[in-house]
């Protein structure tokens, strides 16, 4: 069998893989602040996160194409299928490792920055499409700043409007508000982050001579969405346990604001064909509402290590999609 074709096999098989593990890995996120409030049971709220990521995968592709295209030409790309599997092993490998530890780090960080290290390794930066590469790492640093503005506004306009309410019949009211609003947000979790995996098999059949354009076949999309669901119906409750609880403590009508201001900006990347870290969103987005509703309540010390991991993840995955080359480069 052609070396060629056994290489895209093995790299759809991982991007799967990817999926998968982003499906526990980053999907926890979507569900924690509904968990936490209990305004789903976890058993609920996993098998609603799961059928909403399907949904959300099912419905756009742009993301994939910028995936495809942006970070690298995958037409030129010297040694693809290598690149692309060194790529994904390396960001599997950071994923695994800081869900063991139950650190929320960015599934998106990890998959672009293995990408452009591995791309770099096998070609040198002159391969790396600069252009689209800083659109996507703009799009990487500038949502997690706007969900915190964004959360904190939000917040500060329902503190207004629901300031004489009674505090227990408001959060009751906004507790069934939570099932659709985490609903929303998990959906929009689908539209983006499920399309980074159809994105690389779409590099790896172009880089096999299988397909040749950049549009994403049916199958890859429908495959990739049904990894996605069957990953987060294992769920990732050590990340839920962080996201949900040692940020702050997460009441419904903080909880909604969150998810409100998570699901914007996520599905307003989504439309724009732009990759963001719903990881990074989500977290952000609690923070703002943490801090509007009282400063001192949110755990800063959780908050600055999340942020320490939001940094060192796409030099580290770089450096891991680097060595991940080197060594499949002996073999292959």
């Amino acid at each position: 069998m052609d070396i060629l074709f056994v290489l895209t096999i093995l790299i759809v098989i991982f991007a799967l893989a990817f999926d998968f593990i982003n499906g526990f890995h980053d999907t926890a996120n979507a569900i924690a602040t509904s968990v936490s409030t209990k305004a789903l049971k976890p058993r609920h709220a996993i098998i609603l996160a799961a059928v909403m990521n399907f949904v959300g995968a099912m419905t756009f592709t742009g993301v994939a194409k910028t995936i495809t295209s942006d970070i690298a030409d995958p037409f030129k790309l010297e040694n693809g299928s290598v690149v692309i599997l060194a790529a994904l092993i390396a960001a599997i490998t950071w994923n695994l490792l800081t869900w063991y530890y139950g650190i929320p780090s960015s599934s998106s960080h990890a998959i672009i920055g293995a990408i452009a290290g591995a791309v770099i390794a096998s070609a040198g930066f002159a391969a790396i499409n600069f252009k689209g590469f800083l659109k996507i790492l703009q799009a990487l640093l500038f949502s997690p700043i706007l969900a915190f503005v964004m959360g904190f506004i939000v917040y500060s306009i329902v503190k207004v409007i629901f300031r004489n309410s009674n505090l227990a019949k408001t959060n009751q009211r906004f507790r069934h508000i939570q099932i659709v609003t985490a609903a929303l947000q998990s959906y929009t979790h689908g539209t983006n982050d499920a399309q980074k995996a159809m994105g690389i098999i779409t590099m790896a059949l172009i880089a096999g001579n299988l397909h040749s354009s950049t549009d994403i076949p049916y199958w890859v999309q429908v495959s990739c969405a049904i990894a996605m669901g069957l990953g987060t119906s294992v769920g990732g409750w050590k990340i839920i346990k962080t996201v949900g609880a040692k940020i702050m403590k997460i009441r419904p009508v903080n909880g909604v604001s969150a998810d409100l201001t998570g699901a914007a900006i996520i599905f307003g990347a989504t439309f724009i064909h732009l990759p963001v870290s719903t990881t990074h969103v989500i977290s952000s987005s609690i923070l703002g509402v943490g801090a509007s509703h009282r400063v001192k309540g949110v755990n800063w010390g959780t908050a600055k290590r999340m942020l320490i991991t939001w940094v060192i993840t796409l030099p580290i995955s770089g450096t891991l999609g680097a060595i991940a080359y080197y060594i499949l480069n002996i073999f292959f």
